[in-house]
């Protein structure tokens, strides 16, 4: 079991799930002033904190929890939830006296798309002062997910969210960053992410956002194909603008990682551009997967990995992920991942393939292939 002290402070937004399932006539599309019987509600815990901290814990990782619930009953079930997976893991939790807990009614019909309820509620009143400097002190790394559909830190222009990241780093805390994806048309999805970026980006070691919310972010544009030329472009600019490693999600495609010259971590991860493509699995759901892979990257970062091992290993822990249809319970002891990866576990076929094009079929020269450490190189990977 991990120690008591944490290497890994996972902090931002936290929900309750709350999942109806469907039975006898409650299928198809749900229409007004008709009763559907319905199974028992699944309740889970949701979000940056309860994903990628649980996912953490479950890899072995000592993990400490910091997100803003209510004292109202949402929020001593979300606690309750917290404390199943261990006694200690709601000990860092934020309850605010009057505040109602974030929550999200999921419906999900069978053979119909999803569609969410969801009330934001306390996370929109998370503060970087409800991480006090005491809860990262002897910690390896803080992480923290979810800004954009936080209100205090997407409507400052993200002066909280640099200065929190700014305390962790007089810690000589390493500093890790995931993001979310907000609905265009919203007030934070209108925001000046350019500026905001530009902002927070200087204080944060690891960048983990999705490639779809980095076009949103950078571009304003989620049609254009993803291809080794675009991910080049996008990592550079968020280098430019302080990044220290850019590691970008790509869905089934994998994980893509640019670096430049940081020297929060050691001489391997210098100037490096690499690709991995993910494990074949049967899928069941991708709830928390892109979570989960944060989770394996992060764990190995502070195992000491190397990039190539860290991207292996965090698409590694996304595979097991999606092998089940809660967002954690998949996922097993560093250890047995990693032996699953040593036994031979089958990729899918990558973005970039050896004739040096991608799968758009655009010109991709000097890519490599390393079958040792299950990796693409980019063609100046770890040159000055």
């Amino acid at each position: 079991m991990p120690s008591a002290t944490p290497k890994i402070v996972v902090a931002g937004h936290i929900c309750l799930d709350i999942i109806p399932t469907f039975a006898g006539d409650g299928g198809g599309q749900i229409e007004p002033g008709r009763l559907y019987l319905m199974g028992p509600a699944i309740c889970a815990t949701g979000g940056a904190v309860s994903n990628t901290g649980l996912a953490l814990h479950q890899l072995g990782v000592a993990t400490k929890l910091i997100g803003k619930v209510g004292n109202d009953l949402f929020g001593g079930e979300v606690l309750n939830i917290l404390r199943r997976y261990g006694p200690t893991l709601a000990d860092g939790m934020v309850v605010a006296e009057g505040e109602s807990t974030s929550y999200s009614v999921v419906i999900s019909p069978p053979d119909v798309d999803r569609s969410f309820l969801h009330s934001p509620a306390a996370n929109d009143t998370f503060r970087a002062e409800d991480v006090a400097d005491a809860a990262l002190t002897g910690a390896r790394l803080f992480h923290f997910g979810y800004p954009p559909i936080m209100q205090e830190f997407y409507t400052d222009g993200g002066e909280q969210m640099s200065q929190l990241f700014q305390r962790a780093k007089s810690q000589d805390v390493l500093t890790s960053l995931d993001m979310a994806m907000p609905d265009p048309n919203s007030i934070a999805g209108r925001s000046d992410w350019i500026a905001w970026l530009e902002k927070v980006l200087p204080s944060v070691d690891i960048f983990l956002p999705s490639i779809d919310e980095i076009q949103l972010m950078l571009r304003r544009d989620l049609d254009q194909p993803v291809d080794a030329a675009l991910l080049h472009e996008l990592a550079n600019q968020l280098l430019a603008m302080g990044a220290g490693v850019v590691v970008l999600k790509l869905g089934d495609q994998g994980l893509y990682l640019k670096s430049g010259e940081t020297d929060r971590l050691p001489e391997s991860w210098k100037n490096r551009e690499l690709h991995t493509p993910c494990f074949q699995v049967d899928v069941v759901g991708t709830t928390g997967a892109g979570d989960c892979t944060i989770a394996g990257f992060l764990a190995a970062v502070v195992d000491g990995a190397n990039p190539p091992e860290a991207l292996v290993d965090a698409v590694a822990v996304g595979a097991c992920n999606v092998e089940v249809a809660d967002a954690t319970s998949g996922i097993r002891p560093i250890s047995e991942v990693r032996n699953r990866i040593q036994s031979g576990w089958k990729r899918h076929p990558a973005i970039i393939d050896s004739h040096g094009i991608d799968s758009h079929g655009i010109d991709s020269p000097g890519w490599t292939w390393d079958e040792a450490s299950g990796v693409w190189a980019g063609p100046k990977d770890g040159e000055g």
